[in-house]
């Protein structure tokens, strides 16, 4: 194949002093994604009237190899502490390379995707003794973001793994916004020694610090956040949890590289396998997808009706 479509994305590579080299999407309506080869994390994802629609912390540290608090790192292979190995796993804390082959997926047009790989070192294969091929495909369309990771087993043994997508969204007020599609689901409180529980509430809103595992749930969820007149919908297949988490004023207080006040307008709500890891036998390869999209709310005369989010509303 000799057109350029899905190759040389090096021309966006943009190095600037110690900070990880990052790529910048462009697309035609203006809308734009910054990611960082360093755990191929999106830090910024730009509507076309250059709003931010992604938080980042205002003590963020940009010191690889540590991810940077905020955007949208990968948690692989293992999510928070549920395994034996470093919180989130180390995929976040690696420097991944531009993958020329990202083949079976379609090509795509180079102003707005970045194809990214991650293969284990000498070392990792110490702490995980695993072979495998971690890809992600970073795409951006007018008031859409796609995210698809995958992993493949390139080892001659079966492994398992469990993996989170941790959005960090801009919000302009957490205590303010409220999260649809996960009512009635059960969930692991990870305030609560992970016990379960099922959510009582129709829409959950954020009083104090949340750190839950809903599990089982639906391929779409909504952010409503009436002050920005916007939702942010989160569609995903293949991680069929979401965690919902926010630090509050202690926690955030005794996270080092989160600012005290960050808590209030930020949220995560990610995509993730947790429950049940997902089993990779040799040569086999899985799949997921996150679409991030805005629905802006103003049409309503600043009330969405949240169904209309929930069952479709384009």
């Amino acid at each position: 194949m000799a057109d350029n479509n899905t190759h040389n994305n090096n021309n966006n590579i943009i190095k600037e002093g110690d900070r990880s080299p990052r790529i910048i999407l462009h697309e035609p309506t203006g809308s734009t994604v910054e990611v960082l080869l360093n755990g191929a994390q999106v830090i910024s994802w730009k509507n076309e009237r250059r709003e931010e629609l992604l938080f980042m912390s205002s003590k963020a540290v940009w010191k690889p190899p540590k991810p940077v608090r905020g955007g949208i790192p990968i948690c692989f292979p293992q999510f928070a502490n549920f395994g034996t190995l470093e919180e989130h796993g180390f995929a976040r804390n690696r420097l991944w390379e531009l993958d020329d082959d990202p083949s079976p997926l379609s090509p795509a047009n180079n102003q707005s995707t970045a194809d990214l790989i991650l293969k284990p070192t000498e070392e990792d294969l110490k702490t995980w003794p695993y072979r495998y091929e971690l890809r992600l495909r970073v795409t951006v369309s007018a008031g859409k973001l796609t995210l698809i990771p995958r992993v493949r087993n390139v080892d001659t043994k079966a492994f398992s793994f469990t993996l989170a997508l941790r959005n960090y969204f801009s919000v302009s007020d957490v205590s303010e916004v409220r999260v649809e599609g996960l009512e009635t689901l059960d969930y692991f409180d990870n305030l609560l020694k992970k016990e379960r529980y099922t959510e009582q509430a129709d829409a959950i809103t954020f009083d104090g610090e949340i750190d839950r595992v809903y599990l089982s749930t639906p391929t779409k969820i909504a952010i409503i956040d009436h002050e920005k007149k916007r939702t942010i919908v989160l569609r995903k297949e293949g991680m069929v949890d979401a965690v919902l988490w926010n630090p509050w004023d202690k926690k955030a207080k005794a996270i080092s590289d989160l600012g005290d006040e960050d808590y209030k307008t930020m949220l995560c709500l990610d995509a993730a396998a947790v429950e049940n890891p997902i089993n990779l036998k040799p040569c086999e390869e899985w799949k997921g997808r996150q679409e991030l999209s805005i629905v802006s709310s103003s049409y309503f005369s600043g009330q969405l009706d949240p169904q209309k989010v929930i069952n479709g509303l384009r």
